[in-house]
């Protein structure tokens, strides 16, 4: 049963919280359901941050299910260069996000399921959920080969995964995560997390490519909201508690003080992409120049997504050495991003005006750098 999370029925969720809350005062006595109704990931992973920050889980575990629109999430120690094809995403407005939690880079859209299992830091384990979700599958479908691996996946027919899991433990809390394939866009997946940039060398954490399918490529009925409401339905079972999925709004202030400004921290640059491990490109291309072809080398060292060396190597008779070195410079310093190049190009321009020829090799380099970013 849905029952909407309002000031009036928010039954005063939540013992002993840390920080003063209007809208979450003492309750639960056992455990919770809840669903987002947002779709939007910064503001689902907040609600992560502040059950994690905020809520007292002695004997209370919370399941949290929520639904993204189109959006590539990476780990905390990932490398979204390496993981994904950033221009294909920028070019379809799939968003990018960074998750507290490590493990490897996962895409969701509203075809896939996320389920959160808040506990305490002693209750928690991952194998015990991941059999749950089972439980919950079988339950729809009694005959569905679907089991648990060691690599805290869940595999359909023993081969393709239909769930990947990363986590997060803290002193006293900690939540496992794990995703739920219903009705994808595979190809679009795929697409996505297919990285395109070539000489990246980084001791950031690598995501492990697999076999992937839909719950619904096995049996039509099995439906975002048919899974949803069968692993609520076992995760009531299993904690003894109501079967009601409460929703929530995860921007609403009165509930949860404070979790807007922990979405607007996870929307930013700052988070996004200067949490990258450092980590160096080295790579070549060539430039068409009077029916023949010039190689450009580059090699940049990028350090909390920041260029800090950058070396770009054009021919002398291409491009003047001085030009080389006068964009070296002005890109040390900058974020390893397309619009930040973009911005010192046209300021680089001014320093030459009238050439022509100049701005044009320019612009054609530039937009070489801009396809590694």
């Amino acid at each position: 049963m849905l029952i909407p999370f309002s000031m009036k029925n928010c039954f005063q969720l939540l013992c002993n919280l840390k920080v003063p809350a209007a809208g979450f005062k003492n309750t639960v006595k056992s455990g919770l359901i809840l669903q987002s109704i947002s779709t939007d990931v910064y503001h689902n992973l907040a609600v992560e941050d502040w059950i994690h920050d905020h809520m007292n889980l002695e004997g209370k575990p919370v399941l949290f299910l929520w639904r993204n629109s189109p959006t590539v999430v990476i780990g905390r120690h990932q490398n979204p260069w390496q993981e994904c094809n950033l221009n294909l995403m920028r070019e379809e407005g799939v968003k990018l996000a960074r998750r507290r939690s490590g493990g490897g880079t996962v895409y969701h859209d509203m075809g896939n399921i996320n389920l959160t299992f808040f506990t305490t830091k002693k209750k928690y384990d991952r194998m015990e959920n991941l059999k749950l979700v089972v439980r919950a599958l079988k339950a729809v479908h009694p005959h569905l080969d679907v089991q648990a691996t060691e690599r805290f996946d869940l595999l359909l027919d023993g081969q393709f995964k239909i769930s990947g899991t990363a986590s997060k433990i803290g002193r006293n809390a900690a939540y496992h995560h794990c995703t739920l394939l219903c009705g994808t866009d595979r190809t679009f997946l795929s697409s996505l997390l297919k990285s395109p940039y070539q000489g990246i060398r980084s001791n950031a954490t690598a995501s492990t490519p697999a076999l992937v399918k839909n719950l619904m490529e096995k049996d039509p009925t099995l439906t975002c909201e048919v899974v949803i409401n069968a692993v609520a339905t076992e995760y009531a079972t299993s904690h003894q508690i109501d079967n009601h999925i409460h929703l929530i709004n995860p921007t609403d202030e009165t509930v949860f003080p404070g979790i807007n400004s922990k979405a607007i921290e996870l929307q930013t640059w700052e988070w996004i992409y200067g949490k990258t491990p450092k980590f160096s490109v080295d790579t070549s291309f060539t430039v068409l120049h009077e029916q023949s072809h010039v190689e450009i080398k580059v090699f940049i060292d990028v350090k909390n997504g920041r260029i800090e060396v950058c070396n770009i190597e054009a021919p002398d008779h291409w491009l003047p050495l001085e030009i080389c070195d006068q964009l070296n410079s002005s890109l040390i310093g900058s974020k390893f991003s397309p619009i930040e190049t973009t911005v010192l190009t046209s300021i680089l321009h001014r320093t030459h005006p009238g050439d022509d020829e100049l701005h044009s090799k320019w612009n054609i380099l530039c937009e070489k750098i801009k396809g590694i970013m």
